[in-house]
């Protein structure tokens, strides 16, 4: 038999805050029309003056317990993927465990940008496949609002604020690609990239927080092919391929890379799960609340085979190919 880390349950969590483009009409030179048509946002939810990182974590991760019907004491690790964490220390992880009344669960941080959630995941199929863990919290969290700069029509209007989450557990499989479970996982980095998508403030830099810089036509050429790459890498690893994927999970950054990387993988767009359209791009956050929010709609059932794949600065990116 082999030990797979299988999905027990998924939840998410939105701040009450929702954002239309048209607010943005009248302060930046923007439009509603402008912002759905080359990025397919059309709304996006920004956490409440001091609504925190962790809060919206919490509230991710008591959804995905409950969807598991779980007890937090039943959780022997918390994995968070963020970029905008509460403070420079301790870790948002921390701040979970102590918020869900947790104390038996190491607990720590992730940080790979938008694609933080597929190298969490990662960590927690590699602990729960070495037997450090038997069931193992995922959560991707974050409050991108702090770090924009509101004057940048072409980053602002990208982004919102938003928490998923993801329990998954040793399970036994017979060792096949019919298995329920985590399959396969691809994971790169490319630090020359580092100008293409950055925050111009830190600790060590300038004491500040700073705010987001990107420069979209290059990350979206990066994003397109890499992406795409990683995921037939992955299906490679797993013995399938693209004809085999019921649904393609994709950070939701804009919708342009997501069709475009459809397109490369051969994937019609009737099976990948859209919902930039409604959060924006909610970096680490994006690919558990696309899960959460599908998995709630329908669209997502047991036996699915699920193709996620997410880049983000550094450059950083990598897939993940799993069993409902």
């Amino acid at each position: 038999m082999t030990i797979r880390a299988v999905v027990r349950g998924v939840g998410h969590y939105l701040p009450a805050r929702v954002v239309e483009n048209a607010e943005f009409e009248g302060k930046l030179d923007t439009t509603d029309e402008w912002i759905r048509s080359r990025t397919g946002i059309e709304r996006r939810h920004f956490a409440a003056e001091g609504e925190t990182t962790s809060q919206l974590a919490i509230k991710a991760a008591e959804a995905a317990l409950a969807d598991a019907g779980l007890t937090a004491d039943q959780i022997d690790a918390i994995v968070v993927a963020t970029s905008t964490p509460d403070y420079t220390f301790p870790s948002v992880a921390t701040m979970v465990q102590a918020g869900l009344g947790n104390t038996n669960a190491f607990a720590y941080d992730v940080q790979a940008v938008c694609a933080g959630f597929v190298f969490a995941l990662t960590n927690a199929n590699g602990m729960i496949l070495s037997g450090q863990a038997k069931r193992v919290l995922v959560i991707g969290a974050e409050t991108f609002s702090r770090i924009m700069d509101w004057a940048d029509r072409g980053t602002c209007v990208l982004f919102g604020d938003g928490a998923g989450a993801l329990i998954v557990e040793a399970t036994e499989g017979a060792g096949t690609a019919e298995d329920r479970g985590i399959l396969a996982t691809d994971l790169h980095s490319d630090g020359r990239y580092r100008e293409l998508l950055y925050v111009d403030g830190g600790v060590s830099t300038n004491g500040q927080s700073g705010h987001l810089r990107m420069q979209g036509n290059a990350v979206f050429k990066h994003a397109v092919s890499k992406l795409a790459e990683t995921a037939h890498t992955a299906l490679d690893k797993a013995g399938l391929s693209a004809e085999d994927v019921t649904w393609i999970v994709p950070h939701q950054a804009n919708l342009r890379i997501i069709t475009a990387t459809a397109e490369r993988m051969q994937v019609p767009m009737e099976r990948v799960v859209v919902t930039v359209q409604d959060h924006g791009n909610t970096s680490a956050a994006s690919i558990p609340l696309a899960l959460s929010t599908a998995h709630g709609r329908g669209q997502i059932k047991a036996g699915d085979l699920i193709v996620t794949e997410a880049i983000g600065g550094g450059l950083a990116w990598g897939s993940v190919v799993l069993r409902w």
